[in-house]
């Protein structure tokens, strides 16, 4: 059996100052997949995680204070894979893998297009090269956990106002038509599959006290290959925890 968390921080070193380690080893969490950390491991006390007992493997952006990804586990993965091999992606921080005998964990951030049309321009061609370089992955390594902000909702269903921000980015009918083809790739939605259940979001504005109202957008995943379904136990958002404007997504997986 096996805890796996992903959680955009915002920002390792302020969530530090809100007692993220101590949240953290109260979920007894065998991999944690974060997103966002906005450091190089330079810059934070990497000993507050590896007293709880995780290998700490890091990927930060070359630009200071921005984007980059981590995992943590308990288990000593027999590979870590940094990047994605493209240079334009690799350069912004935002895969890491690790790999163990039974299935390969992902952490990813996904670009945001909300910046204006070029920002939005490279998350369309991020979406083509990630469907890309999964499909060649997943001829190797066939059992995939793939942890992140993915930075789009799925469905209506997904987002607190889905008529009113239907040309918004992150609700654009082609970044949820690229979802729905990602999925028939195949994948699962882990926490769709088992909660069919409206108002549960993972991220919420700053503004406008959106958080207390839950006017929030579900944007971040744990998709699991196919072959991993029969091992799904359990997936929960859980929207409690306050170190960031998002929250953590918790997977359980079977032997």
């Amino acid at each position: 059996m096996a805890v796996i968390l992903t959680y955009n921080i915002n920002g390792i070193r302020a969530s530090l100052k809100k007692d993220f380690a101590k949240w953290l080893d109260s979920t007894k969490s065998d991999i944690i997949c974060l997103q966002e950390i906005k450091a190089n491991s330079d810059q934070f006390d990497e000993s507050v995680f590896t007293d709880l007992g995780y290998n700490c493997y890091w990927n930060s952006a070359q630009k200071k204070g921005y984007s980059g990804v981590a995992i943590l586990c308990k288990q000593t993965p027999l590979h870590i894979e940094y990047g994605c091999g493209i240079e334009d992606i690799d350069f912004e921080g935002r895969f890491i893998r690790v790999d163990f005998k039974q299935y390969s964990v992902m952490s990813i951030y996904f670009p945001s297009g909300s910046s204006g049309d070029i920002r939005q321009e490279f998350k369309m061609y991020f979406l083509d090269k990630f469907q890309n370089y999964i499909n060649e992955l997943k001829k190797e390594i066939p059992n995939l956990i793939l942890c992140g902000d993915y930075n789009i909702c799925h469905q209506a269903i997904d987002i607190h106002n889905p008529k009113r921000l239907k040309n918004t980015s992150g609700f654009l009918p082609e970044e949820r038509q690229w979802v729905t083809d990602f999925l028939s790739s195949g994948f699962i939605d882990p926490f769709r599959h088992l909660n069919k259940d409206p108002h549960n979001y993972t991220w919420w504005s700053y503004r406008s006290n959106a958080r207390a109202k839950n006017l929030g957008w579900r944007i971040d995943y744990q998709m699991i290959s196919n072959s991993l379904l029969p091992k799904l136990k359990r997936s929960q958002i859980l929207s409690s925890a306050v170190h960031s404007d998002h929250c953590p997504v918790l997977l359980e997986i079977g032997d």
